[in-house]
Order: C-alpha cells, then sequence, then structure tokens
C-alpha cells in the first residue's frame, strides 16, 4: 500500500473564521478522494473534520468552472456554467445558464448560497442537490493524509457527531436522505427565463469541550485605515493580511476575552507559544488587544512543575495548545505542550513593547508573577551545567528525541541545524538567535522591574552583558578571506555551527551586538547568498544543506523577513534592509496578497505546496513593511522606543 503524503494546499482555496476552516478547490467543491486517504478538503472545526464532502450539482451536472472571487465580507463565490443545460434549451454556443455557489464561513458555521441564473428564453425546471460526507478524522491525520474516519449517520440524517462535537445540518424546502454514508439534499426548482431562483443549506457546529474558541466579535480588528497616497502593492497586502489576522483570531474557552492569533490555517489552527507570540509583536501597531490577550493566555499556561512527558518547567511558557495528543511521523506531542526554548524570552519581549507601547500598568502589573517566573526559567537555561558541557552559560535545548521535537528554536524540523558541510549539528544546541531574544528579555524584564518597583534589574542587567560577551567570544565564524559572521547555533561540544542563516538577522536591534557587528550581519542578510529577491532565504546558496524546497534550508519565510527588517530598522541600519522589503513587496503580488507560509527560495515565486494559508506571522509581515511606511505613525515610534 502506497505511504500516506502530505496534502499539497497552494492551488487550493481556504476561508478562515477561527475555531472553522473550509478548504475546497477553485471549483468549490469538496470532493472526497477515492483512495479512502483523507486529503485536507472539507470543513474543519477545532482540529476535527467534520465534513469530507461538500458536493454540488444541478441535474447531475457539477458545471465547468471559470471563476471565483472573494468579496469583502470574506464570502468567496465560484462561478461553474451548466453548459448540458445550455445544449439542451439554448439555440447559440454562448453560455446561458451558470451555477453561483456563494460560501460564508463563520466561527462554528458554514452557509452556502446556490443560485441558478439564466438567460435563456424559457423557463427551465432542475433539479440541485448537494452531497455532504461526515467525517471525524483529527488534524494530525489530516496532514499527513491518513485515512478518513468514517460517520455513522442516523437514519433521519440531520446531524452527527464526530469526536464529540455535534453537528447539525439545515436545508429549508429540501428532501433530506442518507445514501451510501453522505447525506444527501435535492430541491426541485424552476428557473425562470432571464431570471434566477436561490437555494440555500448550512451546518452548525457544537462542541461541548472546545480546546480554542471564537473570540467576541468586538475583539477581531478586521479593516485598517489607510492614506491614499501609499504604496498600491501594500495597501492591498495590508488589508488583505488584517483581513486574514482576523480570520485567525481566537480565545481560550475559559477567558474569551483574551484574543490572541492562531499560528495558521489548516495545521496549526490554535494556540502556539512562539507563533502567536510573534505574530501579536509584529502587530502589535494594530492596537494592544491582541497582545494582551496573548500574554494573559500563555501566562494561564506557564508551567509550574517538572515534567518530562511534556517539556513543562517551572516559568516556561508552552509551545502548542492542542484538543488530542498530536501523533505525527512517529512523534507523540502531548495536548499541552512546551518544546520551545525560545517562547519564554519572546513572551518577556511583548510584554515590555506592549507596556511601552502603552499597556494598562494594571495589567501589566497583573502579570508581574509570570515575569519573574519566565525570567528565572531564562536564566536557570543558562546556567552552566555538567550535562551541557561546552554551551554552559547559553539558553539552549536537548533534543527530545522521539517523544517531542528534534530542534526546539523556531526551525524546528529535525534538519534545521547543520554545519556548512551539511553535516548536522548534536548534543545540547544554543542558537544564535535564542541568544538575541534572551539578551533582549533581560534587559526589557530589567526595566518592567524597575518601572514596578520590583528588585532584580541590576542582576539581569549584569546577566545579559555576561551573555554578550559569551557569544562574542563563542558564536562568531569566519577567516581571514571570509568577513565574520555568527554561527547559527553552538553545539553541545562547543563547536560553531557555521552555516550561513537567517536566524542571525535577528539579532540586530536585540542589543547582544555592538554597532559594527550589527553592521556585519545587516551586509550578510542583504548579500546574494541569502537575499533572494522574494525574502530572505533561511540558509544561503553556498551551503551544502541549501535546498529551495526545504522547509527551513533554503526556503523563505515572510515572518523571518520581517523580524529581520524590523531588527535592522530598530538598530539605525533601515536602509539596508530597503531590498528585503522590496522583496516582500514583490512577492505579495505574486501570491495574490497572501503569503503563505513559506515559498521556494530559488529567487522565483514558486509555492511550498504544503505551506498554511493564512499563517498568522506571515500575514503580520505586513504590518511591519506598513510600520516602516509610516502608515501607523506614532504607534510605530511607540513600540520603536522600546
Amino acid at each position: 500500500m502506497p505511504q500516506p503524503l502530505q496534502p499539497f494546499l497552494h492551488d487550493l482555496v481556504s476561508q478562515v473564521a477561527a475555531p472553522t476552516q473550509v478548504w475546497s478547490t477553485p471549483d468549490g467543491q469538496v470532493v472526497p478522494r477515492t483512495d479512502g486517504a483523507a486529503g485536507v478538503l472539507g470543513l474543519l472545526h477545532g482540529d476535527v473534520r467534520l465534513l469530507s464532502g461538500i458536493e454540488v450539482s444541478v441535474d447531475g451536472d457539477p458545471g465547468v468552472p471559470v471563476a471565483h472571487r472573494r468579496r469583502a465580507d470574506g464570502a468567496v463565490i465560484f462561478t461553474s456554467l451548466l453548459r448540458r443545460l445550455d445544449a439542451a434549451h439554448a439555440r447559440t454556443g454562448d453560455p446561458h445558464v451558470r451555477l453561483d455557489r456563494v460560501r460564508v464561513v463563520a466561527p462554528g458555521r458554514v452557509d452556502e448560497e446556490l443560485v441558478v441564473g439564466s438567460t435563456l428564453d424559457v423557463d427551465v425546471e432542475v433539479r440541485v442537490e448537494v452531497r455532504l460526507t461526515p467525517d471525524a478524522s483529527p488534524m494530525e491525520t489530516v496532514r499527513v493524509g491518513g485515512p478518513l474516519v468514517a460517520v455513522d449517520l442516523p437514519p433521519e440524517g440531520d446531524g452527527w457527531s464526530s469526536d464529540g462535537i455535534v453537528v447539525t445540518v439545515r436545508a429549508p424546502r429540501s428532501t433530506v436522505g442518507v445514501e451510501d454514508g453522505r447525506l444527501a439534499l435535492r430541491w426541485t426548482v424552476t428557473v425562470p427565463a432571464h431570471g434566477s431562483v436561490t437555494v440555500a443549506w448550512s451546518a452548525e457546529a457544537v462542541d461541548p469541550a472546545p480546546v480554542v474558541v471564537a473570540a467576541p466579535p468586538d475583539l477581531v480588528a478586521a479593516d485598517v485605515l489607510l492614506e491614499p497616497d501609499i504604496d498600491q502593492r501594500l495597501a492591498a497586502w495590508l488589508e488583505r493580511s488584517v483581513a486574514d489576522l482576523a480570520g485567525l483570531t481566537m480565545a481560550l474557552p475559559d477567558s474569551p476575552g483574551d484574543v490572541f492569533y492562531a499560528a495558521g490555517a489548516p495545521w496549526y489552527f490554535t494556540l502556539f507559544g512562539r507563533d502567536s507570540l510573534w505574530a501579536a509583536r509584529l502587530a502589535l501597531p494594530l492596537g494592544l488587544d491582541v497582545a494582551r490577550g496573548t500574554l494573559r493566555a500563555l501566562a494561564r499556561l506557564q508551567g509550574r512543575s517538572e515534567d518530562p512527558r511534556t517539556g513543562e518547567q517551572p516559568g516556561k511558557i508552552p509551545h502548542e495548545l492542542r484538543r488530542n495528543a498530536y501523533e505525527l511521523n512517529g512523534m507523540s506531542l502531548p495536548p499541552l505542550y512546551y518544546g520551545t526554548v525560545d517562547a519564554t524570552p519572546l513572551w518577556v519581549c511583548l510584554l515590555h513593547d506592549a507596556w511601552r507601547a502603552g499597556l494598562d500598568d494594571d495589567v501589566v502589573r497583573a502579570l508581574l508573577p509570570n515575569l519573574e517566573a519566565a525570567l528565572g526559567w531564562l536564566t536557570a537555561q543558562a546556567g552552566p551545567t555538567e550535562e551541557v558541557g561546552d554551551v554552559a552559560g547559553f539558553v539552549r535545548y536537548v533534543s527530545a528525541g522521539s517523544s517531542g521535537l528534534a530542534n526546539q528554536g523556531w526551525k524546528d524540523s529535525d534538519d534545521a541545524v547543520r554545519f556548512a558541510d551539511g553535516t548536522y549539528a548534536a548534543g545540547a544546541i544554543a542558537l544564535c538567535e535564542v541568544q538575541g531574544y534572551a539578551y533582549e528579555a533581560a534587559v526589557s524584564g530589567a526595566a518592567l522591574l524597575d518601572g514596578f518597583d520590583r528588585p532584580g534589574g541590576d542582576d539581569l542587567r549584569a546577566w545579559a552583558q555576561g551573555l554578550a560577551e559569551r557569544f562574542r567570544a563563542a558564536f562568531w565564524c569566519g577567516t581571514d578571506t571570509d568577513e565574520p559572521y555568527p554561527a547559527l547555533a553552538v553545539d553541545g561540544s562547543g563547536r560553531r555551527v557555521d552555516a550561513l542563516s537567517s536566524n542571525i538577522g535577528h539579532l540586530p536591534g536585540t542589543g547582544l551586538l555592538n554597532l559594527e557587528e550589527e553592521w556585519r550581519v545587516a551586509q550578510r542578510v542583504t548579500s546574494p547568498a541569502l537575499d533572494s529577491g522574494y525574502g530572505l532565504r533561511t540558509m544561503s546558496t553556498r551551503d551544502a544543506a541549501y535546498a529551495p524546497l526545504s522547509y527551513h534550508c533554503g526556503s523563505v519565510w515572510p515572518h523571518d523577513t520581517a523580524i529581520v527588517v524590523d531588527g535592522l530598522t530598530r538598530a539605525g541600519l533601515g536602509d539596508a534592509a530597503a531590498g528585503l522589503v522590496e522583496g516582500l513587496l514583490a512577492a505579495s503580488v505574486a501570491f495574490d496578497q497572501r503569503l503563505p507560509e513559506l515559498w521556494s527560495g530559488e529567487g522565483a515565486p514558486v509555492p511550498y505546496p504544503a505551506a498554511c494559508r493564512p499563517q498568522a506571522w506571515s500575514a503580520a509581515a505586513a504590518v511591519v513593511v506598513a510600520r516602516r511606511a509610516g502608515v501607523f505613525g506614532g504607534a510605530a515610534d511607540a513600540v520603536d522606543a522600546g
């Protein structure tokens, strides 16, 4: 039997309204695979797929698809021509009868209007049919293309339960039947000459035990006011990105007012520590609601004890939250998993940035115990211990093996940390960018403690200074003929992992480097080896492991590029980032204003076919470019002042 393959997404149409999403082909159809594999098409809610088939036909004809377009309100209209009816009734070869399928996705609900329109001179009686295939596949099965999880429909056929989520279907004026395990909805209607007729159906999902819930509508920012003289590429990209961020906004059930961005659809449609923090931080000029909610949601899940199974440690911010345990490619992650080395310092950095941008002092004061716990984890994590040898004094992680993520920075695939000759780093890993985050978190944490008359600020600043000195001694690579640059990482033997990577671009603006070192990094990240012309490559073309369509060894991630642009700007090197900004703008046009999670690093807009789209931190990249362009005025100044 063939090995299941991860489904591709690049040519599909997605609609997201957290925690609900619908994926279809460009004709609007959701057709179950004939080989029994799950694919990705369908209606998903809260990490469970509820429908793997949504098939529409008119007199048995699905029509010939000719267009789909997205309305300003997020609805998608799929247009098909009904040529069999034309052949039976029209005198010319022009198209006369069409089907417009209008799909609206809202939290816990999908609605479709099916509009059959005619320019014929005669009335036509037709049968409109919708066939729905229920499903209960968990997200990890969907992601790897595993087998469908069948659901038995009750005899009355108007609802079912998928992994505890109750689904109810409504189709006014239709006849309803169960056939071959599918729900068949049928209408017999007369389409008037030069007129149209509309039928509709909906599916509603109610989850009695949700892990994540929809955000309150008043806390979902769906638009932004733009100046008329803004670069039109940026205007279109920013408008679409803000709408996508709105669709990704969700909350935890016990605190629905504390909203955050889900990492991305379809695979990461939930709270992710690192992703949600970076997205909130990059999008801070849009307002403080998401930053406040992200900080508080993650603070509630902050580690309290030691648990090797989940990776929990006191003060540690979690990596991800799922409905069930996540089984993927032999790896098993618990529903609440802490396998990340960078979420904790990033939580501190976001708290500081939000405070400087105007977050209410009472909100910050309530989070000070969490801040102190996070700083305690951070400094303890870097404390020298015999077990980690030559990476003592750096913030690092040890591979979790088969039970968790092998790599625990933002490049968390198994093959992400490589030497220039392609060999894999081993032992405890201290990533370069994590040391930058740690330095910034220590200094920012000290400022917060000082600002609220709490002790410990001087100790944190001294710790940060020591980290900078250790970094300068341990991380810099280069030869007499090669300008120095920071290593991707230092491994458990103290060796510099000397691949030239985008990770180094996260260092400017953190304070870890001096001005000369920041300039050296700027020269590297803007060189042709890393700058693809459509954003920053994750690994340079000179490295043996470089592959343009690898997940983390040569592809382009727009959030990665945006972080580098932001850091260079904060470091006073904004002019050096101009080429990277232009690359993101070019990519926004090439990808129809919705930047995916990643794409090829070959210097052309070639999709990475399994990339999430929308992805929160990809959408937030537009906010970084807009802030640089002065779209937000004082909001950006308040953040930069931090």
